[in-house]
């Protein structure tokens, strides 16, 4: 792929996902669909997916994205779920549909079955959470599949090196399988706690937004690098650091946050409109290689994996959310749980471009004998991901919608965050009688009434430039009320990740919350950000 027709790619599918922004298809739908149009259109270049262009380079920043969005206290909070889901499900997964596609597929051998099974069992949640936020379910779901997709990866990609040894005749064993799953696991998690503590205090301490931000677009490569380097899960130390950089994210400057919150939109806009975009644009590649197979057999046995896959899913899921509350303690913990939630959770198990990565990594040959049926593998893999992307994905809408789950309340929503408005206001408003009571911080009577109006009314202002000194400090009077400002600000925030800290608000009502302080802070210190 030349420059140009990356340039291409990326132009084409982002318009493709601006459009989609206009009707009512989720973006990664409409996207897939036209690339599976524009693959036969002539005069279209191949596309082909690489996987080392993919996994170490696409999906870590994704994965932090997410990461650095998710509450680290909601998906603490879920983690039995989140953990049954991530870890459980696609070892499930992974060996169920393995040997399901053995009996399905005549000569495939088992071991060229649990590498499909492998490939095909990490869910992509990214259009599921996108369509549950949209519809409005309960923050627990979208926790429970924002944090399956997060970890799901790293066992996926593990559970398939273990299948794939055993396809080329390394001999692994299970405990052999097993050692290198916690070696994996506990070496990424590892990895991130080591970086994240020195990364954090880089970011609250390089003092210019500009390398702050340069720094993390970073973060994400160097994480995964690390990680995979001493043979660590790269995703586990992305999704580590993303998730305590998130957590921390209050504490780096203002001018900081803004910028980033706006360039990791972008970022993760065009990655994963190209993502996207590229999924579709494989089908004659992968039509291509069928081979000794003929379309019509593949099509076959690629509709026995995907109803495989679907049903695979929710043999899990059920039991796994029932079979917990026999304990009263989890009863108490998650009370209200009926048939519905799981049923949701079932259905969201969209493949993405993860599975198309690890199946096209696939080796042709090893050691000189040719991986058995690697051309079905891959063309099974990339009709379960466009399968469950179109089939669940345009249907998950309509479901949500008849099952009539129970959404936020926005009632409830929004008196949380007056409470939380009121108490940062009066905290802020005892910081600024402190300061005012101190002669360096002397202002005029109109200034100072100006800061309560700004509080109370949480709007922005125009400053005013002031040419009187401070005789104590040399501050001008504008100087002096725009550091107030600040002090009261930061007063503000305190008490918002007080509240966050102590479950009354979530991550997302925080975010919000600081989002508005970050911009009346910026409108006061607006001739430092053009600096």
């Amino acid at each position: 792929m030349d420059a140009l027709q990356l340039v291409a790619l990326v132009a084409a599918s982002a318009a493709v996902a601006g459009f989609a922004r206009r009707t009512p298809v989720p973006a990664p739908l409409l996207l897939v669909a036209v690339g599976l149009a524009a693959s036969y259109v002539p005069g279209v270049p191949d596309y082909t997916l690489d996987p080392h262009i993919v996994l170490p380079l696409i999906l870590p920043p994704l994965l932090y994205t997410a990461a650095v969005d998710s509450s680290y206290l909601d998906l603490r909070a879920n983690i039995r779920p989140v953990a049954l889901l991530s870890v459980g499900y696609v070892l499930f997964a992974t060996v169920a549909v393995g040997w399901l596609a053995y009996v399905l597929v005549p000569d495939l051998p088992l071991t060229a079955a649990l590498v499909l099974g492998a490939v095909v069992a990490p869910p992509d949640a990214v259009a599921a959470t996108a369509i549950a936020r949209k519809l409005g379910l309960p923050n627990r779901i979208t926790t429970i599949l924002q944090g399956e997709s997060l970890v799901n990866d790293a066992t996926a990609i593990t559970a398939y090196k273990v299948a794939l040894a055993a396809a080329v005749g390394e001999g692994v064993s299970w405990a052999g399988g097993l050692g290198e799953f916690a070696l994996a696991a506990l070496g990424g998690i590892g990895v991130g706690l080591v970086l994240m503590l020195p990364i954090h205090w880089l970011r609250r301490n390089l003092g210019d937004s500009l390398l702050q931000n340069t720094l993390s677009l970073l973060i994400p490569f160097v994480a995964y690098a690390a990680a995979e380097e001493v043979g660590a899960s790269g995703v586990l130390a992305v999704v580590v650091v993303g998730l305590f950089l998130g957590h921390r994210a209050w504490q780096v400057d203002f001018a900081t946050r803004l910028q980033e919150e706006a360039v990791w939109k972008m970022v993760a806009f065009v990655l994963e409109s190209a993502v996207f975009a590229l999924i579709g644009l494989q089908l004659p590649y992968v039509v291509q290689g069928l081979g000794q197979y003929g379309v019509g057999e593949a099509a076959g046995y690629a509709a026995g994996v995907f109803v495989a896959v679907v049903l695979v899913r929710f043999v899990w899921v059920y039991p796994a959310t029932f079979l917990p509350r026999l304990s009263a303690r989890v009863r108490e913990r998650e009370p209200g749980v009926d048939w519905r939630a799981p049923l949701v959770v079932g259905w969201a198990g969209m493949r993405g471009v993860v599975s198309l990565a690890i199946a096209f990594s696939i080796p042709v040959a090893v050691a000189g004998e040719e991986f058995p049926a690697r051309n079905l593998v891959l063309f099974l893999t990339f009709t379960t991901v466009i399968g469950t992307l179109v089939v669940q994905g345009l249907t998950l809408p309509p479901l949500i919608r008849l099952l009539k789950l129970p959404g936020r309340d926005r009632y409830a929503e929004t008196l949380a965050e007056a409470q939380a408005q009121s108490e940062a206001s009066q905290a802020a408003e005892e910081r600024l009688d402190a300061l005012l009571a101190d002669e360096r911080n002397a202002l005029p009577q109109p200034l100072a009434d100006r800061l309560r109006i700004v509080l109370e009314r949480r709007r922005n202002a125009v400053w005013e430039r002031l040419g009187a000194v401070n005789a104590v400090t040399g501050e001008t009077v504008d100087d002096t009320y725009r550091r107030l400002s600040r002090e009261m600000i930061g007063a503000e925030r305190e008490v918002f990740v007080q509240l966050r800290d102590a479950r009354r608000i979530d991550d997302e009502m925080m975010r919000t919350l600081l989002r508005r302080l970050d911009l009346e802070e910026a409108a006061a210190y607006r001739e430092e950000l053009d600096d």
